[in-house]
């Protein structure tokens, strides 16, 4: 054998007798520590705060859900919808928009596929687009709630421009720019 190898074996037989004797670096050799109990404690805490957390932002958010519907749909399914927070979508029926001064309310009808539904809006203040124009069609989408009685209470309404190819066609025909047109409210 050579004297590399001699050296080689000697130092081989040395390391196994130190790693019998002493741990390696950084091992211990201690029983397990009393900490796992305690992490399996905050584990079911945090899962149980997960849990509450989810569990309250589902429930909280059930009715907080504001579906539109056409008017024809909402007064299809009036028994299902009466008290609930919803849209309805239609157009306004021509002269029906009247406002009331004491108390400040705004009241009209919308339509769709032939179904009306009287809308009264309590506020003194609409949208610049909300106006009754001759010849033109406003559409309107209304929230709030459908009443038993059959008419719905609004919170708040919008108003649908009516697009720039409209207002260029109807220009290009002589017209004057219907939706700057005054108006036309009756007051009660």
């Amino acid at each position: 054998m050579s004297r590399v190898d001699d050296e080689l074996t000697k130092a081989l037989e040395e390391s196994e007798t130190i790693a019998k004797t002493e741990p390696a670096y950084g091992v211990s050799v201690e029983s397990p520590s009393p900490k796992r109990k305690g992490n399996r404690g905050l584990l079911a805490a945090l899962l149980v705060m997960v849990i509450g957390i989810l569990s309250l932002v589902f429930l909280s958010f059930k009715n907080a859900a504001v579906y539109a519907y056409q008017v024809d749909q909402a007064v299809k399914e009036q028994t299902k919808l009466t008290g609930r927070n919803i849209k309805v979508q239609g157009i306004l029926t021509r002269g029906t928009l009247v406002r009331r001064d004491q108390p400040c309310e705004y009241r009209f009808t919308v339509e769709s596929k032939g179904v009306k539904l009287p809308v009264r809006l309590p506020a003194c203040v609409v949208p610049d687009t909300f106006r009754d124009v001759p010849g033109m069609d406003t559409e309107v989408t209304a929230t709030g709630t459908l009443t038993a009685a059959g008419h719905f209470e609004a919170t708040h309404v919008m108003a649908k421009c009516p697009s720039k190819y409209e207002m260029r066609d109807r220009a290009e025909k002589g017209e004057r720019a219907p939706h700057l047109q005054m108006q036309t409210t009756t007051s009660l």
